[in-house]
Parts: C-alpha cells; sequence; structure tokens
C-alpha cells in the first residue's frame, strides 16, 4: 500500500512540474494596439528575442545549459508586464 502511495504521490509531483514548465513557457505574441506603438514595438521585439532562442536551442539540440529556456521564461514575463502597461494605458485614456 505505502509503494502505491509513493508511486501515486510521485506521479503527481512530475504532472505538476511538467505543467508548470509548460506554462511558464507561455510562447508570447503580438496583441497591444497601434493606440499604444512604442509597447507595441516592444512586445514585437519580445517575440522576435523568442523566436530567436527558439531558433538557438534547435540548432544546439537544447544542449545550452538551460539558460536559453530561462531567457525564454523571462521574456514571457516581460510580455505580460507589456500587455499589462497597455492595459493600465487604456484605464487612463493615454497613448504610448
Amino acid at each position: 500500500m505505502k509503494a502505491n502511495t509513493f508511486l501515486a504521490g510521485a506521479l503527481f509531483g512530475a504532472v505538476i512540474s511538467v505543467g508548470c514548465a509548460a506554462v511558464a513557457q507561455e510562447r508570447p505574441f503580438v496583441d497591444i494596439g497601434e493606440r499604444h506603438g512604442n509597447l507595441r514595438d516592444a512586445q514585437q521585439h519580445i517575440v522576435a528575442a523568442w523566436q530567436a532562442l527558439s531558433r538557438g536551442q534547435q540548432a544546439n539540440n537544447d544542449e545550452l545549459g538551460g539558460h536559453a529556456a530561462r531567457a525564454k521564461d523571462l521574456l514571457s514575463q516581460a510580455d505580460t508586464e507589456v500587455r499589462l502597461a497597455a492595459d493600465v494605458a487604456n484605464e487612463h485614456n493615454r497613448n504610448w
């Protein structure tokens, strides 16, 4: 019985870890309109950087010590922050 409980717990932990990794690397995309040109431009650069990192990972068979994956995670976070900035600008009727 203890072995089954341990295996079930280990499996659950593995599934959660993989799920978190998948969410952490949400692929950024451009969804800010022309009203906020500077923020849209920043978002386009984030997307381009994420795509370049993906190409680098492919070219190196994902053997970059986890650094490219970490960079992609940070770019995804930056993309979220830029979207939030656009939302705040919209709330206050500002153009950026």
